[in-house]
């Protein structure tokens, strides 16, 4: 197994999508600082599952994606795939080649690939587990790595020795085999504690378990029941069935004219459905064609960028050169000017030379007859005269190389004072390239602190969306929990309704009067129905009403009585039956005021609210029994008046007249008097749940929207801060050049220091080379005086010897 490519598109500086192929055998990436080597390993590391942008060099995954730079936007995405060769089957995969991919997005979404299908971050690490390859694993070694191997903890150091033994997919099935086996000994508690629940429930649920065995039967009997009226209802349906065949005859006819006509209308859609296809084809053309132009524009405007930006520094770099050619095409002119008056001067010496030459020509000519014709004389004037002109020769030419020298000396001063001048421009170009630095220097502290401000601005709203999206997830639990309750309230209003309904707790002769309730106007109903009591007082107003809760009331007698025929025709058993109409006779009762009596609450009818028709009704049922808050206060009223009273306390006790008392633990199942009002206290609790159920989902519109305009300004934000990172850059750059800039200033100013110290270096050894000239022509001139004074003593001898030789040679003359 080994890696075979990389390819990496929009990942950190890698702009451009590139593919990295690594042959069998050794591969190196090489390059300058700066190049991009480091972001190929953590290419590789992200790709594997690396989570920490601190172990990228970044603060967070959005800085691994390109940035953009000032000529090219930046990218919307980050993609790293590596290819390794599986052909001896290292990894636990049916693949001779396995690709492994890594995408994410800058709105944040990420996704991860093994050959193209999509997985979990989970399945990559498991494919690469006790393989050596992986972000922990010892494939991957960066700098410091080894430092950190060696000097950190033992522990770190024992996950390579795991990972190179091949043992941690085995520790990591421990560790989460270890972790389920937790969470089922949390749930072997929790099904401990519902065990002991239920077994609370057992005696409640086994005495339903007989209701629900009774209900069983009952079911069974009213199946034979229906099956019976099914049959009846079959013949029906047998009769009816002829009568539709005949309409079904005519609707089939009428149904396969229908299908002719939609035959005609669906061939026509089809027409129009493909003529439809082909527009659409030919949009998408235009669309995508749109796309390629729209893409080469971009590119096009890119490249113009890029080539404006070349010609403005050609521009200015142009300006420059033609600055520095000017001021060299001066030093040529003034160089060139002085080469001519050197041409010159080295003219007229030649010249002088030429006839120094002819002189000492002549002069040696002379001194070879006087050798020859006056050889005793001659030999001492001769040696005289050639050291006169020997000093005169080397007078000569001390004299032209002082000139030379003097003439150096004033070049060396032209080059010095040059020097100086070129100092002085230097020095006031590095004045204004410091202050172009420091104005660059502003510029980008300027972009660098706009940016960290967007950067607050950003973790600001961030954590305004955090903080939204929590009180958005508190809102939706609460919704929950609220939509439970309504849930539950709904549920348990149908329940009580349906007991109310099927009379639910009653005889079963009282539910066979209730069924006849639409039929016959005059059944009102039962007393439970028609009266309402405070949740305080239904304790004592059902125990004062005992078995007469039950009973039926009716408009009049005769309804009572078609009722009682009713009940003894279905043998459906007995019932109580208050008629109105004999009420009547107990409707002026007085009553004697025991309100001053202590813990006296009053006479149970006006404890109850019912219609004005219903008081001689209750005045009969209650109209002679008293309430008390305590039994002891019950007890003390019934002694003040020799138990003659009825009595009821608010828990239930029964005092009757006489002396006897009722009362225990209260037990009523039924709740016959206080369903009506859990019906409309549920019905209440219903409407409140609907209100704060639309309070919630107002409240939770509001913060997504606020969310959604959180995001939206977040968006542009994070596009305002992509723009002051290209300022930013930007800046970097104009920076670096100026200080580029400032550095060449600085090596130029020091290359003129240099070159001027040598100058005024070669000016002093010119000088000192005058000052030795100038003393070997004074010694040259002070010995050639003193040969003139011998030449002119040897010149007064020397006349006589010519006097002598003239006379010689006109005696000569005269014999030839």
């Amino acid at each position: 197994m080994y890696l075979k490519s990389i390819e990496v598109q929009g990942f950190k500086s890698f702009a451009n999508k590139i593919l990295f192929e690594f042959h069998d055998g050794i591969t190196g990436i090489v390059g300058p600082n700066g190049s991009g080597k480091s972001n190929v390993a953590d290419a590789v590391r992200w790709v594997l599952g690396e989570q920490s942008a601190k172990q990228l060099r970044g603060s967070s995954m959005q800085d691994i994606i390109f940035a953009g730079t000032e000529t090219r936007k930046p990218l919307g995405f980050a993609y790293v795939a590596i290819t390794m060769d599986n052909s001896d089957h290292k990894l636990p995969i049916d693949f001779e080649e396995v690709t492994v991919a890594r995408r994410v997005y800058r709105s944040g979404e990420s996704e991860y690939l093994i050959n193209g299908s999509s997985c979990r971050l989970r399945d990559v690490q498991e494919l690469f587990m006790d393989t050596g390859v992986g972000k922990e694993g010892y494939s991957i070694i960066g700098q410091g790595q080894i430092d950190k191997i060696l000097s950190g903890k033992p522990e770190d150091r024992r996950e390579l020795f795991d990972e190179a033994a091949g043992i941690v997919k085995y520790k990591k099935r421990k560790a989460l085999a270890e972790k389920n086996l937790e969470e089922e000994k949390l749930n072997l508690s929790r099904v401990t504690d519902i065990t002991s629940e239920i077994e609370k429930q057992l005696g409640p649920l086994e005495k339903q378990s007989v209701t629900a065995k009774e209900f069983l039967r009952l079911r069974d009997e009213l199946k034979l029941v229906e099956v019976n009226q099914f049959l009846i209802d079959f013949e029906n349906n047998k009769k009816n069935k002829i009568q539709l065949d005949d309409k079904t005859t005519i609707v089939e006819k009428d149904l396969t004219n229908a299908r002719s006509e939609f035959d005609g209308v669906k061939a026509e859609y089809e027409k129009l459905e493909e003529q439809l296809e082909s527009c659409n084809i030919g949009l998408e053309e235009g669309h995508t064609e749109r796309g390629n132009l729209q893409v080469q524009i971009e590119k096009a405007e890119g490249e113009v960028r890029v080539l404006e930006e070349q010609v403005a520094g050609i521009y200015r770099n142009e300006t420059q050169y033609q600055e520095r050619i000017d001021k060299v095409q001066e030093t040529i002119d003034i160089q060139k000017k002085e080469l001519k008056g050197y041409e010159e001067k080295r003219h007229e010496n030649s010249d002088k030379l030429e006839r120094m030459d002819e002189n000492q020509a002549e002069i040696a000519g002379e001194l070879k007859k006087l050798k020859e014709r006056i050889e005793e004389r001659v030999v001492s004037m001769e040696g005289l005269n050639n050291d006169v002109f020997r000093y005169l020769h080397s007078n000569t030419e001390i004299k032209t190389a002082i000139q030379r020298v003097e003439t150096l000396c004033e070049q060396t001063a032209i080059k010095k004072a040059e020097f100086t001048q070129k100092m002085l421009q230097n020095k006031s170009d590095e004045a204004m390239v410091i202050n172009t630095v420091a104005e660059k220097e502003a510029a980008l502290q300027e972009a660098s602190d706009d940016i960290i401000r967007k950067s607050e601005e950003i973790t600001l709203l961030e954590e305004a969306i955090k903080e939204l999206q929590e009180s958005i997830k508190k809102a939706d639990a609460e919704y929950d929990n609220e939509q439970q309750r309504y849930v539950s309230e709904v549920s348990k209003l149908e329940s009580l309704k349906n007991l109310a309904e099927r009379y639910d707790g009653y005889g079963s002769s009282i539910k066979k009067i209730m069924e006849q309730k639409e039929q016959n106007p005059g059944i009102i109903g039962v007393v439970a129905d028609i009266i309402s009591v405070e949740k305080a007082y239904e304790t004592a107003i059902e125990t004062a009403l005992a078995n007469n809760i039950q009973n039926v009331v009716t408009d009049n007698e005769d309804t009572a009585k078609e009722l009682i025929e009713l009940l003894k025709k279905s043998k459906a058993g007995r019932a109580t039956f208050l008629p109105l109409t004999s009420m009547e006779i107990h409707k002026d009762n007085s009553q004697r005021e025991y309100s001053d009596e202590k813990g006296v609450i009053g006479y149970a009818n006006t404890l109850v609210t019912a219609e004005e028709r219903f008081a001689p009704l209750l005045s009969y049922l209650l109209g002679k029994v008293i309430v008390v808050d305590t039994i002891e206060h019950a007890i003390a009223l019934e002694k003040k008046y020799r138990y003659s009273l009825r009595v009821v306390t608010l828990e239930g006790e029964y005092l009757h007249t006489g002396g006897s008392i009722s009362g225990g633990t209260y037990k009523n199942n039924s709740n016959l008097l206080g369903r009506k009002r859990e019906i409309d206290e549920r019905e209440l609790e219903i409407q409140a749940c609907k209100e704060k159920l639309d309070e919630l989902s107002g409240r939770k519109e509001q913060e997504r929207l606020r969310r959604a305009e959180c995001r939206e300004k977040l968006e542009v934000y994070q596009k305002e801060q992509q723009e002051l990172f290209v300022r930013q850059n930007t800046a970097k750059m104009n920076l670096n050049q100026e200080q580029k800039k400032l550095s060449e200033i600085k090596t130029e100013y020091s290359s003129f220091a240099f070159q001027m110290h040598e100058t005024q270096e070669r000016i002093l050894e010119l000088n000192q080379d005058i000052e030795l000239k100038t003393l070997e022509l004074q010694q040259n001139l002070t010995s050639s005086e003193e040969n003139k004074e011998k030449i002119e003593r040897y010149s007064k001898i020397l006349e006589q010897e010519q006097r002598i030789e003239k006379e010689m040679t006109e005696q000569a003359a005269a014999i030839r």
